[in-house]
């Protein structure tokens, strides 16, 4: 019955209604996961320019456990909600089942190898010497934490994808909330430096990740966690890595973005790679908006092409960009407003200021172009169109920014480092716009192919 309820909500609701719906819950907790970030790069800015520099490195760390993370979570997740959206229960059981475990090993896989090669990975991450006694401290409780991060990424989306996005957001908000507080007490009141921003970080993904388990072990969703329900079946487990491949190339090559970041704006010193730090923060929680309106749109797009209603998809994908436009908009002229002070509440040293105005004037020229490029690529791969998914999730800080990063610091100096994000931005946008035009006119022209269902 409660199946059957879920699959009349997501299939008949108003369009405008349940992208609100799904979408609310997500941004606050995007919102908040965003804002705990930046209480890192705030308290561990009041030690020193060395350790706010330290936050981009790691951040590097980061985008590689999400990047897992999210391949697995975001891959079974639009799996589940189509099967869901087929009916197709016992499906959705062994892929949440599969990628779920496969989470907790590669998490543990990844917090051995790093521990045991932390001073040379914090190097390849960006570190400069200064840097570096600050970035050992705060990843070393990141790599612990390693494992229960990825597998709350998994839960996270799985949560979304069934549109039970208020569970979600409760297990996200709650150690996001949990995060901000323990910051100064274990940065200041404990005396661990920039280790105990890691801590304090580790110690609520651990919360956070309980509180989502919870939902599970309830039996509040439609798929739960089973050693034995893991699929035997090689194509299946393939097609969770398939279909999160978006998500990795996405996650990764931000990896990779940050670390070739890092590596340009040390020549400069640490002032610079603390500037790209703040800026990479507020634009994060910038773009939580638009992410999170998009990840509630994901499972909307997702249910109901499984369900054969393409004119919802259709009507989803507009809504979703029309509402990000404007919820965008309002922030970031906000922000822009009050931009001097917004980065000197982060660092107030001259040198990091010098750097970090103008990279983020830049910056939110580009920020109106994220709707699109937002609902171009969680379309594709919501609906499981998993090669123009990850061509556009590899466009923004893979295709379009690495060659960028690598030309035009040696060629402009410092320019180059605050001007390669904005062009890459403004690049991809330039691919996505017509890949989803074309794709929406043939959602248009599509008909139902079940009978009875309706638009």
């Amino acid at each position: 019955m409660d199946s059957q309820k879920q699959f009349a909500r997501m299939t008949q609701t108003p369009i405008p209604r349940l992208v609100l719906q799904l979408a609310g819950p997500t941004i606050l907790s995007m919102l908040i996961t965003s804002i705990y970030n930046m209480a890192d790069t705030y308290f561990v800015g009041q030690i020193s320019t060395s350790a706010s520099g330290a936050v981009g490195v790691v951040a590097s760390l980061m985008a590689i456990i999400q990047a897992l993370g999210f391949m697995l979570g975001h891959g079974s997740g639009s799996i589940i909600s189509r099967r869901l959206g087929s009916h197709d229960t016992d499906g959705a059981v062994r892929f949440a089942s599969t990628s779920f475990f496969t989470a907790l090993l590669f998490g543990g896989i990844l917090t051995a190898g790093g521990l045991l090669g932390l001073t040379p990975l914090m190097r390849l991450l960006g570190s400069t010497e200064t840097i570096l006694p600050h970035a050992r401290a705060y990843a070393f409780y990141i790599l612990l934490g390693a494992p229960v991060m990825m597998s709350s990424l998994v839960m996270n989306n799985i949560l979304r994808y069934e549109g039970k996005a208020a569970f979600a957001m409760i297990g996200l908000v709650s150690g996001g909330v949990l995060n901000m507080v323990l910051d100064p007490i274990f940065i200041f009141g404990l005396k661990m430096g920039t280790g105990g921003a890691g801590a304090a970080t580790a110690l609520s993904q651990c919360v956070s990740w309980a509180l989502l388990f919870s939902a599970f072990a309830r039996g509040k969703t439609a798929s739960r966690f089973s050693l034995r329900r893991i699929t035997r079946d090689p194509h299946e487990f393939f097609s969770i890595l398939g279909t999160g491949l978006p998500s990795f190339g996405r996650q990764g090559l931000a990896s990779i973005a940050s670390m070739l970041l890092n590596i340009a704006a040390r020549g400069w010193g640490d002032s610079a790679v603390a500037a790209m730090s703040i800026v990479s923060r507020i634009f994060m929680f910038l773009m939580s908006v638009a992410l999170g309106i998009g990840q509630g749109f994901q499972p909307v797009a997702a249910f109901n092409y499984g369900a054969g209603l393409y004119k919802r998809v259709r009507g989803a994908a507009l809504f979703t960009m029309a509402a990000s436009f404007v919820l965008v908009s309002g922030m970031v002229g906000l922000c822009w407003a009050f931009a001097p002070e917004l980065i000197r509440a982060f660092r107030d040293d001259p040198a990091v200021y010098a750097i970090a105005l103008p990279a983020f004037r830049f910056q939110a020229l580009c920020m109106f172009l994220q709707p699109v490029m937002t609902v171009s690529n969680m379309l594709f791969q919501s609906i499981g169109k998993v090669g123009r998914a990850t061509f556009l999730a590899c466009c923004r800080q893979g295709i379009f920014f690495i060659p960028l990063i690598l030309i035009l610091p040696a060629s402009i100096g410092i320019l180059g480092v605050e001007i390669c994000q904005p062009i890459a931005d403004l690049l991809t946008f330039l691919v996505s716009a017509p890949l989803l035009i074309a794709f929406l006119r043939e959602l248009g022209g599509k008909k139902t192919p079940r009978a009875g269902a309706a638009e």
